[in-house]
Parts: structure tokens; sequence; C-alpha cells
């Protein structure tokens, strides 16, 4: 599992251009993927929502314009320079003032029992040092009958699998650390993506947390899936 400093380290040495870099070397599909998440999101009707990693709040700031006005929304995460970043982006836009942000480990959240409708964490139960502590705490914080969202990487379909696995290894490094300037960031982005469970594996982790109605719906030829529960 992930070192939670190395991790905190390797984050807060890219926010700066971790927008830039994501966009770039997902080809744009990254909007997309969280289109995908807002929607089903919305389909829950939640009154409030948590976004777990936020990183630099892109889906909160995506949840913020897709629910309907008065629905709380809440971004966390454990990297203070990446919040850095979303608070900065907050104060550029004015439909984005509501949007409360806040640093807090996944491992041990900072909230009370049953305080969310929804809990969305995208691209980042991948690097929480023990995923079943954290899936645990997520559903702590949901209310009962609550949804999570786990939109993360997973394993493409086998056909595509060799040409996904050359580009994490060789490409994305590449491109990312001229990007960013930190090339061993990707290096290990590429390889606990290729270590993550598949849909399969991933959808019995959630279920073993305590979750129900669990189901994953693969994009992009299976290398991201979202995985739904409810608390």
């Amino acid at each position: 599992m992930p070192d939670p400093k190395a991790v905190n380290s390797m984050f807060a040495r890219i926010a700066g251009r971790y927008d830039l870099a994501n966009h770039l070397l997902s080809g744009g599909v990254d909007h997309w993927w969280r289109l995908w998440l807002v929607r089903a999101v919305r389909d829950t009707q939640p009154g409030a929502v948590l976004d777990l990693a936020t990183g630099s709040g892109d889906v909160a700031f995506a949840l913020a314009d897709g629910l309907p006005r008065g629905v709380e929304v809440i971004g966390m995460d454990f990297c203070q320079p990446m919040l850095d970043e979303a608070v900065s982006k907050r104060a550029a836009n004015p439909r984005w003032t509501k949007i409360g942000f806040k640093q807090g480990d996944g491992m041990a959240l900072p909230l009370p029992d049953a305080a969310f409708d929804a809990l969305t964490i995208s691209f980042g139960l991948r690097n929480m040092a023990d995923r079943h502590q954290a899936l645990s705490e997520m559903r702590r914080v949901l209310r009962r009958g609550g949804r999570l969202f786990v939109l993360e990487f997973s394993q493409p379909y086998f056909w595509f699998r060799p040409f996904y696995y050359a580009y994490l290894k060789f490409v994305l490094p590449l491109v990312a650390g001229r990007v960013t300037g930190d090339r061993s960031a990707y290096e290990y982005l590429g390889g606990s993506i290729e270590s993550f469970p598949d849909r399969a594996k991933m959808s019995e982790e959630i279920r073993r947390a305590g979750f129900s109605d669990v189901r994953a719906t693969p994009f992009t030829f299976g290398i991201v899936a979202l995985h739904e529960a409810r608390a």
C-alpha cells in the first residue's frame, strides 16, 4: 500500500501543474468521466455531498455546477498545496463561492457520523494506505442509504492492455515529467494503476466495507470505472 507521507509530498510537488498534466495525459477525456460521475450523483438527489481526495477541486466544481442550488458540496484532501490550488480556483469564479474546502485524512475523517447523502472520490482511493479503512470511514460519514461513488482507474479490456501498459510505462512519465518537472511522480502513478484491482475485485472490497447494491460501469476501454454503492 502507498506510504502516506510520500504520497502527500508527491502531490505537493506537482500541485501547480496537476490540472494541466491531467487534461493533457487523458486527452481531455477526464472531463467526460466527471460528467458521468455528476450525472450519477444528481440522480440520487443528495442534499449534502463530500468530495474526498478533492485535490485541486475539479470534481467539487463539477458537482456544484451540475447539482441543484442549495446542495452542500464539501471538498476534502490531506495535501494542503492541492487544496490551495482549489481555493484559488474557487476565488476566481462566483458560482463556486459556497463550496467548502477542508483538510482531512481519508483514513480518519474529521467529520461526524452520517453527515452526507453522497460521497465521491475520484482517482484517490488508489492512493490510500489502507483501502478497507478508508472505505469504512466513507461508510461512517454517509447517512443510511447514502450513496458512494468511486471513480478510479481500473484494468482495461484484455485486448487493450498491451497498448495501455506501454503508455503507462513509457509515454506517461516522459510527457508528465516535462509538464510537471517531476517524472518520478508519474512513474508512481503508472505503477499504482497497473497494480490496482479490476472491477470485480474492487467491487468486492467495497462490499467487505459494509456497502450494498455495488455495481461498476467501465469507461474508455475499461481503463476507468465508476463504482456505485449504498451505505
